[in-house]
């Protein structure tokens, strides 16, 4: 066997997609191999997008409503909320499901009014199946529960609002 011959082989080879090529004739042998490349990809699945559909209205009220609000918030953003140097708030350390109880028979770990110390649970906050309680930063009592029980809760989403003693 000759170049031209091997040459030939090797284009029968590539148009053809054969990966290997043995020929053994009259004491010549001759193996070809061609290398494969193994591409791997990584497929993940995108996270789920929240969404709240709205109320539909007619397109009067909408743009009533939409001036009503536009004049509000004019008026607020030019007034500064004064805030209250006892305030803080707990949030949430993680995006997932807010549970105010550790099961639907029980009762909220805490509600408005109530005392709390540092590190007593709050919550719970699921996420991916696990459920996570989530423990009080700061001592003070409870001013207001700023989520529904059950609602989605994102990373760094005020959860509570807390008044420091």
């Amino acid at each position: 066997m000759d170049l031209k011959e091997i040459k030939e082989v090797i284009k029968l080879m590539k148009s053809n997609d054969i990966t290997n090529f043995e020929l053994e004739k009259d004491g010549f042998k001759i193996v070809l191999k061609k290398e494969q490349q193994i591409i791997t990809q990584r497929i993940t699945e995108p996270a789920p997008a929240y969404y709240t559909p709205q109320p539909i209205q007619n397109m009067a009220a909408q743009s009533a409503t939409q001036q009503i609000f536009s004049q509000q918030a004019a008026d607020s953003a030019s007034l500064p909320e004064a805030e209250d140097p006892n305030i803080d708030y707990i949030t949430s350390p993680m995006v997932g499901t807010f549970y105010a109880a550790p099961s639907p028979e029980s009762p909220p770990y805490v509600t408005s009014g109530h005392e709390i110390k540092l590190d007593d649970i709050v919550c719970i906050v699921e996420a991916m199946k696990v459920f996570n309680e989530i423990k009080a930063e700061i001592s003070g009592k409870i001013v207001e529960v700023m989520v529904e029980n059950g609602a989605s809760v994102e990373y760094g989403q005020k959860m509570f609002k807390v008044k420091k003693i």
